[in-house]
């Protein structure tokens, strides 16, 4: 759930992986298990990492680290790999917050009506709110935002990050392309004995543009799909603390 500036600031990547079938949905069958959403990422990861042990047998990794000298391809994957990892650390914590509220739920009963637990029983993010909602005549709006901030605001800077990896891959690109144009800036004549140093040396300027552009598009996407998933996660969270604390209201 981006905000305005967010959206605005996401790339096309990002823009891809919402509409993929059933990215938009609040929350797999598998994510409504214990630390289902965790497992889903872990998954994901495996297969990422058994990719990434395929391409090092096959000498891809060697391949793109030789061709690309500005070591923006590397940049590249190392800001995914770390971002990646982030998007494990976040979802286990979205996972214990949904298990703490479904153990108080379980507890006060459905809908609830007993008071609000302590704050050592409920889940944090929740806490604030369901307070909020005990007291009568309290502004429930920025209890509400509270917790939205907590659930989402972490979020911004993985698409952030997200972004600037396709940002990394357009400055590859451009800096690829750029000593393509010097490389033909200073050619003088056409000399057919000195072709195959004119094609390698041209061909590094572009090969330093595709494989940019390409890692970048490649870790913008893969990135975008894990983040999607976490806000959808957080978007059900945020709907069953709402939920909850209606009943509490009304109870």
């Amino acid at each position: 759930m981006p905000r305005k500036g967010l959206v605005l600031a996401v790339p096309f990547g990002a823009w891809l992986v919402r509409r993929l079938p059933g990215a938009t949905r609040p929350a797999l069958a598998l994510e409504q298990a214990p630390q289902g959403l965790f497992l889903v990422w872990a998954a994901y990861a495996g297969l990422l990492l058994a990719a990434g042990v395929t391409l090092y047998r096959q000498g891809v990794w060697a391949m793109l680290l030789q061709a690309d000298p500005t070591g923006l391809t590397l940049a590249i994957c190392l800001l995914f790999a770390a971002a990646t990892a982030w998007v494990g650390v976040r979802a286990w914590t979205l996972g214990s917050q949904r298990e703490a509220l479904q153990h108080w739920l379980q507890q006060a009963g459905a809908p609830p009506t007993a008071q609000p637990p302590s704050a050592d029983q409920t889940p944090a993010w929740a806490h604030t709110y369901f307070e909020a909602v005990r007291r009568r005549g309290a502004d429930v709006s920025v209890a509400r935002d509270l917790l939205g901030e907590a659930t989402h605001g972490p979020h911004e800077m993985g698409w952030w990050l997200n972004g600037i990896q396709l940002k990394l891959g357009l400055l590859g690109k451009v800096i690829g392309f750029s000593v393509l144009a010097l490389e033909l800036g200073q050619m003088q004549n056409f000399d057919p004995s000195q072709s195959t140093q004119l094609l390698k040396s041209l061909t590094g300027g572009l090969g330093i543009a595709l494989l940019t552009t390409m890692t970048g598009l490649a870790g913008n996407i893969l990135l975008g799909l894990q983040l999607m998933r976490l806000d959808r996660y957080a978007d059900a969270l945020v709907a069953d603390i709402l939920a909850a604390g209606e009943a509490l209201r009304g109870g």
